[in-house]
């Protein structure tokens, strides 16, 4: 895969292949989306899109890794929201249940599962450029709140599977089979997994929560 920096012109056909590549891929599918489709949409060659990412793989691998960078970017040290570490870890399970919750993600999520069964690559392919990468930001987050003194955890991505875990509880299998989003069952399901964790990894390894045993 190719990511070659170049000219502004070149950067702007980069962008508006990956804007046309993201949803189509969402909304159609790995399998059922081609390149010559990508390439009318972006109003470019399919030349260009081969010189800028390889491949349909490579194109899918860069989408899936620029639409994950909307939530990874909670766990950069640079854009991590201010406040105390349980308002930051608030902030960051509202915005993976708002990622994943999305209508276009949960359609995405069905497809690439679908067509996974048929080529196992793909599946790779999506777990390695999204869900896997997050995760190492995440962890690489609760490495950095222990060395601060702000969490005790041993290992940070056993602690980070469990986080999302608690975090996406039933809802998130809930959605996936047709029921709606509650937004007011999502905030206290991510407050109370906020709570566990902070009484799992705390220093002290107590709730600090209001109105929790002090």
């Amino acid at each position: 895969m190719s990511e070659r920096a170049g000219r502004p012109s070149d950067l702007a056909k980069r962008e508006a292949i990956l804007d046309v590549a993201s949803r189509r891929f969402m909304e159609d599918g790995y399998a059922a989306t081609s390149i010559e489709q990508i390439a009318a949409d972006a109003g470019v060659s399919k030349v260009t899109i081969y010189s800028h990412f390889g491949d349909k793989r490579g194109l899918f691998t860069v989408a899936v890794e620029r639409e994950c960078e909307k939530i990874r970017t909670a766990f950069t040290l640079d854009d991590m929201p201010a406040g105390s570490i349980r308002e930051r870890l608030q902030a960051i399970g509202e915005a993976i249940a708002a990622f994943l919750s999305r209508p276009e993600m949960i359609r995405f999520d069905r497809r690439i599962a679908a067509e996974t069964e048929h080529d196992p690559a793909i599946g790779q392919a999506f777990l390695k450029a999204g869900p896997w990468r997050m995760k190492s930001a995440f962890s690489a987050f609760l490495a950095h709140a222990t060395s601060a003194g702000e969490l005790c955890i041993s290992d940070p991505d056993l602690a980070a599977e469990q986080f999302a875990a608690m975090t996406k509880g039933m809802g998130d299998l809930e959605q996936r089979f047709g029921s709606p989003r509650d937004a007011e069952t999502d905030h206290r399901r991510i407050a109370g997994a906020v709570d566990v964790f902070l009484a799992a990894y705390a220093p002290d390894g107590r709730m600090k929560g209001p109105g929790r045993p002090r």
